[in-house]
């Protein structure tokens, strides 16, 4: 049973018009459709009206040239007057009212057929409350409508009234009634020519319809044809963004973006997987060296040098400085992940001020025979964590240090304010940095001098620590240097206003 819905449920499917094209066709077409029945029905049901309110009028004018002796005795038709008998030349006064009946309605309600059999036809009889709502109406001078009602044979007849009574002569209502049949059939006939041009109409707006309706779809197959040729290679395509259609033109406006999104996003990931992969190759690298020298000294030890307390000594001390080493590169790494992750700080008020002043004998001892300015202002003061900042300055002023003679080195240290940032720049000047490594010095071991022994520098991880800390803090940092003119590295974080 579950087979046999889903196979009635893949036929509807299939036989369901996808194309957005036929979609737009045929419910434009319905639409179309449904505004001429409309059209139809409210054109038969105002010309029907129309036909019938005019022969209406013309039955009334006909019913003001009855001789007026016809009413002139109550109940009867004069005796001259042989209704029955139609070749009688008597009949002649009736000769104006073909395929019509007329009747007589006294003022007590007694109702009276002069149309005679020969005539063919019947008057048709209404209730005795209807007449005296009439009679009623016409002694108030109001003039009723006509009515449509139907006669013993079943005969649909259009019926207008009028007063019998004038000068000198009986009450009483004079009914003429006519066949609604030939109306009927100048209605159907109207009707059946509105249909049969709307047909035509709809035929020839499908014929010209189509045409139009592909060369409006034209931009969005062509959008359609491109995006099927887009892929991870060539993500740089872009649709043109005015195509004469405001809905397409969004559209690939928003598919613009999407594609400027995965291009980013892609390129990202491509960043991300060769950062990942220097990442690695740098880290085992660097944790390489130290357990290579410990395994070696090691060897030696075992291999007899234990014995000889000499060798023993500098062994012993080769393998902590390796294994001191090691774990600051281990540490710095965990660092990074955790910041990486999401940093946890102890924010508290902070005077930056305060805090360089209290690091100032530390990093003179670090400057040994360099020269160190400090340029603080006072009152620097927000929310920031100590020790982390404390990490920054000294990452900052150790590569500094690193990077400039032992007796000619300057390094200043200048705090600063604006209206909204406290700026911290370390400057120093050295040898500076070339212009092609300024984009890569806060990544991860990265160093601008290849050649350069450990002894030499670290790791570097201390620029890629110092960023993640000051962006933790909502701030950012920024290196400007010039081979041969220094280097200047520049924190701004957010200051503090006093309320």
């Amino acid at each position: 049973m579950s087979r046999l819905k889903q196979i009635r449920s893949r036929i509807r499917s299939a036989a369901a018009p996808r194309s957005l094209r036929i979609q737009l066709l045929s419910r434009s077409l319905l639409v179309l459709a449904v505004l001429l029945l409309l059209i139809g029905a409210f054109q038969y049901v105002i010309m029907k009206d129309f036909l019938y309110r005019n022969q209406a009028e013309t039955m009334s004018s006909q019913s003001h040239g009855l001789p007026k002796d016809l009413f002139g005795i109550p109940g009867r038709v004069p005796e001259h007057w042989n209704l029955n008998n139609i070749n009688s030349p008597d009949r002649r006064p009736l000769v104006f009212l073909p395929d019509m009946s007329i009747a007589y309605i006294s003022e007590n309600g007694e109702f009276i057929d002069w149309t005679g059999a020969a005539a063919g036809m019947v008057s048709p009889q209404l209730s005795a409350d209807k007449y005296a709502a009439l009679q009623e109406q016409f002694e108030q001078r109001v003039h009723g409508e006509y009515k449509v009602v139907q006669d013993k044979t079943g005969r649909e007849q259009l019926v207008v009234f009028r007063p019998a009574g004038g000068p000198g002569a009986p009450a009483g209502l004079i009914q003429i009634g006519k066949d609604t049949a030939p109306l009927q059939s100048i209605v159907l006939r109207q009707l059946l020519i509105f249909i049969t041009l709307s047909a035509i109409a709809l035929a020839c707006g499908l014929m010209l319809y189509l045409p139009l309706l592909r060369r409006t779809l034209h931009p969005l197959n062509r959008m359609v044809r491109t995006v099927e040729h887009i892929n991870a290679g060539n993500l740089g395509i872009r649709f043109p963004s005015r195509q004469g259609q405001s809905e397409i033109d969004a559209l690939a406006q928003s598919f613009n973006g999407m594609l400027e999104r995965l291009e980013i996003s892609f390129e990202g990931e491509r960043e991300a997987k060769e950062q990942m992969r220097r990442f690695i190759a740098d880290a085992s690298h660097e944790l390489r060296t130290p357990l290579t020298s410990i395994h070696g000294f090691l060897e030696v030890l075992l291999r007899g040098a234990a014995a000889n307390p000499e060798h023993l000594q500098t062994s012993l001390k080769s393998m902590l400085g390796e294994s001191t080493r090691m774990k600051m590169l281990v540490e710095d790494l965990l660092l990074l992940a955790k910041l990486d992750r999401q940093p946890v700080l102890e924010l508290h008020e902070t005077r930056l001020d305060s805090l360089i002043s209290e690091m100032e004998p530390h990093l003179r001892m670090l400057a040994k025979q360099r020269t160190v300015r400090f340029v603080l202002t006072g009152g620097v003061k927000g929310m920031y964590d100590a020790n982390a900042i404390k990490q920054v300055i000294l990452n900052l002023f150790s590569n500094a240090v690193q990077h400039t003679d032992p007796e000619q080195g300057l390094v200043t240290a200048t705090l600063t304010t604006t209206l909204k940032e406290a700026i911290l720049s370390i400057r120093d000047n050295g040898c500076g940095i070339p212009p092609e490594h300024l984009p890569h010095v806060f990544d991860r071991f990265y160093r601008s001098d290849a050649s350069r022994t450990r002894s030499q520098g670290g790791a570097g991880l201390g620029l890629a620590i110092t960023q993640s800390i000051v962006e933790a803090h909502g701030g950012q940092i920024q290196v400007f240097s010039s081979s041969g003119e220094g280097t200047t590295f520049k924190v701004s974080l957010p200051l503090n206003r006093p309320s």
